[in-house]
């Protein structure tokens, strides 16, 4: 098989009843541990993404940290983090949004971002789109141009999509 035909489903694995019963967890880190399957998700990615020409990538924690480190060295972009409350020191801005029960809270530092930078924000999942939008609402806070989104996966029955008002670039979606 070669890099352009790779199935990276085939690397990703699907643990039911995580991190509760009822759910689905896709495990992206069997995609990481293949080196093969890894350096070609990420340049599945980096030629997704640039089209963008973003100035800065924004990764929410934590595990958007892992596609975000290695695209940014791709593009030869920035990379910022958004993080929970108590992570990130400086000064910092907040953005608080609303979860099935409860509410969380991201924050970034106050000077990550220059107004009008091109920024994609990156994570691991798309799922029902509440993270993505509040990185969103948040990087539009400090003055960011948002310009899109990426994701290694997205689970379309979830809707996740129609939350967000820019781009989304998924390497790899499931429709159940």
């Amino acid at each position: 098989m070669t890099t352009a035909t790779m199935d990276l489903k085939q690397h990703i694995r699907g643990i039911p009843d995580f991190p509760k019963p009822g759910i689905l967890f896709y495990d992206i880190s069997t995609l990481m541990r293949n080196a093969d399957a890894w350096q070609v998700a990420m340049g599945r990615l980096t030629h997704a993404v640039a089209p963008w020409a973003p100035d800065m990538l924004a990764a929410i924690e934590s595990r958007g940290f892992l596609t975000a480190a290695p695209l940014a060295s791709n593009l030869g972009c920035g990379l910022v983090m958004l993080r929970k409350p108590g992570k990130l020191p400086g000064e910092t801005v907040s953005h608080t949004y609303d979860l099935e029960y409860g509410s969380d809270t991201l924050h970034i530092q106050a000077d990550a971002i220059r107004p009008g930078q091109r920024v994609v924000v990156m994570d691991d999942l798309l799922a029902t789109g509440g993270t993505l939008a509040a990185s969103v609402a948040l990087l539009r806070k400090v003055g960011a141009d948002v310009v899109g989104a990426s994701v290694l996966v997205e689970l379309r029955a979830l809707g996740g999509r129609q939350r967000l008002d820019v781009p989304v670039q998924a390497l790899i979606s499931y429709d159940d």
